[in-house]
């Protein structure tokens, strides 16, 4: 390299956020995801085998699935060519395989194929790739953030090892935030800043394990106070992150496993945790009547009648949110996650339901009892419509031991916890009354 390509090279370097100056150039820089790349973990088996076929990288954002598709191009020494699958066509990518087969032809090298936001590739695309990757002409590695269950053809998931990244630990983004301090070749370590033990302890929490989230604000910081020579305090830290970004994609897994999160917690009646799935949700900009819905649904699943007003709560909210709106809504809704998670709980009509749906979707629909059926439309009493019908009010109590189904069926069975168990002891009286005075079959 002449003098103005290594001129040229740091120019480039120092254009770079710090996040992608400070990324891992091996194996053991790399921070994180040790559930996989351990030490004898199947990752790391793989590349000490020189057995990489194709992966795929799944994660949230800033947990260094770029970063280590470039450390393993490195460890392997294989040729690393980069796409962006929003960027490129079926004609450029058709380019870069042809350009592996090549290669693997000539001098069989071989080349790692690393495609950005592999999930923005259309079904054609996608299964472009797989004649190639299924031959080993190319190890494919794909990065996405959603979940490739669900984004990716199936063929290309089967022939792909899927490796989930996690949020990097709050020791981790420590671990590289120093790093960055006392890097003075890539990192901030010739700023002469200081920075407080409060000031990182933040940047790490604020960060929600987003490697890139906490260095470029650890950068922000240290460069606004560099000419002053003042120290990078807490509340200076705090000034370069105004407001947290929180990650949640509305059509993703973020936006499912939240509200996977809410309802099971209301289910399970912890208030604490259900409000602050919530809060989660409508700081991400949730549209909130969809979480008036689940509620409202859960209301019904989980509660029922063991707390009839929790449905008139639930749909109070709903229709407090479609009128007030945000930021207003909030309370309402707040109200109606909390009274469901504290009430008691039973799913007894859910069950009921289900359990008569597939009656009759599975099983020969029952006929309507002649007693029962309609008789008020001429022609009905020569049909024996309504004949021998017993009027429930005319009976003591209300009630009268009649046939209402044709069958013994049991569909609903109430708990006993809350308003159910009063239900629960009069439906046994009823069905007890009934079973009583059924005749009994002859011997």
């Amino acid at each position: 390299m002449g003098l103005f390509d290594k001129q040229e090279a740091a120019n480039l370097q120092s254009a770079q956020p710090l996040a992608a100056r400070m990324r891992p150039r091996t194996l053991d820089e790399f921070a994180g995801q040790q559930h996989f790349l351990g030490e004898g973990k199947l990752l790391r088996r793989m590349l000490a085998a020189d057995r990489l076929n194709s992966v795929v990288f799944y994660g949230p954002p800033g947990t260094g699935k770029t970063s280590l598709a470039e450390v393993i191009a490195n460890h392997t020494r294989r040729r690393f060519r980069k796409l962006n699958a929003a960027a490129v066509g079926v004609k450029e990518l058709r380019a870069e395989l042809d350009g592996a087969r090549d290669r693997l032809a000539v001098d069989g090298s071989r080349t790692i194929l690393f495609i950005d936001e592999l999930h923005r590739f259309n079904r054609t695309q996608q299964d472009v790739l797989l004649p190639d990757v299924e031959a080993g002409v190319i190890s494919l590695i794909g990065a996405t953030t959603a979940n490739p269950f669900f984004s990716l053809v199936s063929p290309l998931v089967s022939r792909s090892q899927v490796f989930e990244f996690q949020s990097l630990s709050r020791a981790d983004i420590l671990t590289l935030l120093k790093s960055a301090l006392n890097d003075t070749e890539r990192g901030l370590g010739q700023s002469g800043v200081e920075v407080t033990d409060e000031a990182l302890d933040f940047l790490a929490d604020i960060s929600d394990g987003d490697a890139r989230q906490s260095l470029n604000a650890l950068e922000i910081g240290v460069l606004s106070v560099v000419d002053v020579g003042r120290t990078l305090d807490l509340d200076i830290a705090q000034e370069s992150i105004q407001k947290k970004a929180i990650r949640y994609d509305q059509d993703g897994d973020e936006h499912f496993d939240a509200a996977s999160a809410l309802i099971k917690s209301m289910r399970g009646s912890d208030p604490d945790a259900a409000i602050y799935w919530l809060a989660c949700m409508l700081e991400a900009g949730e549209d909130p009547r969809f979480l008036a819905r689940r509620i409202v649904i859960a209301a019904a699943e989980d509660v029922g009648n063991a707390d009839p007003q929790a449905l008139q709560v639930a749909t109070a909210a709903a229709q407090a949110t479609e009128l007030v709106g945000l930021p207003e809504c909030r309370i309402p809704l707040a109200q109606a996650v909390t009274y469901i998670a504290t009430a008691p709980k039973s799913n007894a009509s859910y069950t009921a339901i289900d359990a008569a749906l597939a009656d009759v979707r599975e099983q020969r629909v029952l006929p309507v009892p002649v007693h029962l059926r309609d008789a008020h439309y001429p022609g009905a009493k020569q049909l024996g419509h309504g004949e021998g019908y017993r009027y429930a009010h005319d009976g003591e109590g209300g009630w009268v031991d009649q046939d209402y189904l044709g069958v013994d069926r049991i569909y609903y069975e109430p708990v006993d916890r809350g308003f159910e168990a009063e239900l629960k002891e009069r439906l046994e009286t009823l069905r007890a009354l009934r079973e009583e005075n059924r005749p009994s079959e002859p011997r």
